[in-house]
């Protein structure tokens, strides 16, 4: 916004001398902030010292405490209600510890502490209703699903967004598997080989693609609002991606070994992690190559073949070269693609090469 257009809206009445005054400052800020960042960082706050992890110990501490206080006190009876109302003990501190000391790693603590303690109630409640597996397993995450929505809208927490994808996952999966399998998945049993192999399981493994394409276009629809990556908007498209990522790779990798002999299936598989790699550049997130690793080393492995062990070592010499290299010339190589594709919806809106 140019200097011009803030007195034109204070001419105009649309804002007030001292709401553009704010909103100079705050645009000046913005800017400086994106100058002072290297050109090829993807921005990402985990903590911002050592005294919100030590504040995050506290708070774990603590809640524990209160869950052992009401169950003390309240017995067997009041069982059912202590997650919900740990999960309201967590919802009123983060009005302290994310909305007024703006605090990150508290704030996700206090987060999933919440849709934990959402979770833990539903599944206790809808257990003893003495409904079918699917039905209960269906609410038991529809409700902390809804709940980190609401979380998300009342604090603002991009991390709230990567809860509330693992909640909805949980809710596709129990409306699309069998409850053998999920519960094979979650209790790590046997019989997970083809879980995500759309010939073999292809009700489980299609709920996971259309999971992945919904997470994937959930943070594409945050990244295009923020190019700059300077806001919230970016953080959430983060966790979105973080998301996504396993889910796609996962199901499309894991489809191709299974429906392909050996050398067709790597042939395969390298096309489509080269087309992963260039998605991941193109949208300037590594989240996908990093969770595409596993079978870039399977791709390696086949290409340097069996020996007497020192092939592992060639694996990890190449493999490492190869992150590496990305890496540190994700910028040059980025730029380089953006200029060769030709124009596209929304190339304007990704982040600046």
């Amino acid at each position: 916004m140019k200097p011009e257009d803030l007195r034109a809206a204070v001419a105009a009445g649309i804002v007030t001398e001292a709401q553009a005054a704010s909103l100079k400052t705050l645009i000046e800020a913005r800017a400086g902030q994106r100058a002072a960042m290297p050109a090829e960082d993807e921005p990402f706050e985990f903590f911002r010292g050592f005294s919100e992890i030590f504040i995050s110990i506290g708070l774990v501490i603590l809640l524990s405490g209160v869950v052992g206080l009401l169950t003390w006190f309240g017995g067997f009876t009041i069982l059912v209600a202590v997650p919900l109302i740990c999960a309201a003990v967590a919802f009123w501190w983060a009005h302290y510890f994310t909305l007024k000391r703006r605090m990150t790693l508290p704030s996700m603590v206090l987060a999933s502490a919440y849709g934990a303690g959402l979770l833990i109630f539903a599944i206790t409640l809808m257990g003893r209703t003495g409904m079918d597996e699917r039905t209960a397993a269906t609410l038991s995450f529809a409700l902390p699903a809804a709940g980190m929505v609401l979380w998300y809208r009342r604090f603002k927490l991009p991390f709230a967004a990567f809860l509330t994808g693992l909640f909805v996952l949980g809710l596709v999966y129990a409306i699309t598997a069998s409850t053998a399998r999920l519960g094979d998945l979650f209790m790590g049993m046997n019989g997970l080989d083809g879980l995500f192999d759309l010939r073999e399981s292809p009700v489980f493994a299609t709920a996971t693609l259309i999971f992945g394409i919904g997470a994937f276009l959930a943070g594409m629809w945050f990244d295009l609002r923020d190019p700059h990556r300077l806001g919230r908007y970016a953080a959430t498209a983060f966790w979105c991606h973080m998301l996504a990522a396993p889910a796609l790779v996962n199901t499309v990798a894991m489809t191709i070994l299974s429906g392909r002999d050996g050398g067709g299936g790597l042939v395969a598989l390298s096309v489509a992690l080269l087309i992963i790699a260039l998605l991941a550049l193109v949208i300037d997130r590594r989240s996908f190559l990093t969770a595409a690793i596993a079978y870039i080393a399977l791709v390696i492995s086949a290409v340097v073949g069996e020996g007497d062990g020192s092939q592992w070592i060639a694996i990890l010499l190449i493999l490492g070269a190869l992150i590496t290299g990305l890496g540190t010339w994700w910028v040059q190589l980025r730029a380089g693609l953006m200029r060769a594709l030709p124009a596209f919806p929304g190339k304007g809106r990704l982040p600046p090469w």
